[in-house]
């Protein structure tokens, strides 16, 4: 770091500079233990355990788990505070719902930060950590918002239907509601996924990238990592620099090509066809958690401990893009 004129600060973030007003770090300072105390690490637990554990693989393969998902969401949303605003569709004879809740902005309502995480699973599997962790994660991020104020309206969605046989496809739930977004010419500034975020590793090795990558990140799967194409650099910068600002988790990064494998393979990607900004935060899946896609991802197999830290730098993040310019 250096400091560049009086009162401001840069925040040098792989090669590439973020000025970040002193304001805004002092800000950080004061309030990032409030948010990580805010943060409830057996409630992570209590979530994953109920998508998971309880209540298993969801999916329209299982669509009475699937709307049993649905409904607990439903539940913890309105015990929240919040008015569950359901857009359904209607997919292979079943009508199945993205959920959304809002935090109206106070200074720019029409400014929308988008923060969003699939609820379904993949076909046998219960999905402990894809995506039972995002969805964590989205729920006590919500609850955590529900009493702050933003200058812009802050959305918390559920996607259904994210995993195959409707994955890269235009019945994804995410790719529904981007394109009616875009259809209703929605000012979305910033779209977070939040995409199997609870699986680290202190391990030698235990890390694995898309060809070419390995050179430039740690071999040990114990960061968390932000996601971009070219079009969303800007805010990968912006959302990067808040989380680190926010405490000392590990976070790395990349900007690059969407065809990379794995990099446009959550809902973010239904965001980037529609031209909007977004971004994935993930522990990179498949590249670092043995239990992909199977029987064994279980919530026993999560780190909730940091997956509560890294919940609680999202927060601030979110406090970030939610500021308006």
């Amino acid at each position: 770091m250096e400091i560049d004129a009086p009162g401001r600060l840069v925040l040098t973030v792989r090669g590439s500079a973020a000025v970040i007003g002193l304001g805004f770090l002092l800000a950080v300072f004061i309030s990032k233990n409030a948010m990580a105390g805010d943060i409830s690490e057996a409630s992570l637990r209590t979530h994953v355990q109920v998508l998971a554990g309880d209540i298993g693989e969801r999916n329209v393969f299982r669509p009475r788990a699937l709307r049993a998902a649905a409904d607990y969401l439903r539940r913890q949303w309105a015990q929240q505070g919040y008015q569950v605003i359901a857009h359904e569709y209607t997919l292979d004879g079943g009508r199945w719902a993205n959920l959304e809740v809002v935090r109206p902005g106070r200074r720019a309502p029409d400014e929308i930060v988008i923060i969003g995480a699939h609820y379904d699973s993949v076909h046998g599997s219960p999905g402990a950590n894809d995506n039972g962790s995002g969805m964590a994660a989205l729920l006590e991020l919500s609850r955590l918002y529900v009493s702050r104020q933003t200058d812009r309206s802050v959305r918390f969605v559920a996607f259904v239907n994210e995993e195959p046989p409707f994955f890269a496809t235009g019945d994804m739930g995410s790719r529904r509601y981007a394109r009616a977004a875009r259809a209703k010419n929605e000012d979305i500034r910033a779209m977070l996924s939040l995409e199997t975020i609870g699986y680290f590793s202190d391990t030698p090795g235990s890390q694995q990238y898309p060809p070419f990558f390995a050179p430039f990140f740690p071999d040990r799967g114990n960061f968390i990592g932000m996601v971009s194409n070219f079009g969303s650099r800007a805010l990968l910068r912006r959302a990067v620099a808040a989380f680190r600002a926010a405490g000392d988790f590990p976070v790395e990064y990349v900007s690059t090509f969407g065809w990379v494998p794995g990099v446009d393979w959550s809902d973010h990607g239904s965001f980037w066809n529609e031209g909007y900004p977004a971004i994935m935060v993930t522990d990179t899946a498949l590249y670092r958690y043995p239990y992909y896609h199977s029987a064994r991802d279980t919530p026993d197999k999560l780190d909730y401990p940091r997956l509560a830290r890294v919940t609680a730098a999202l927060a601030t993040v979110i406090e970030e893009l939610a500021k308006s310019d």
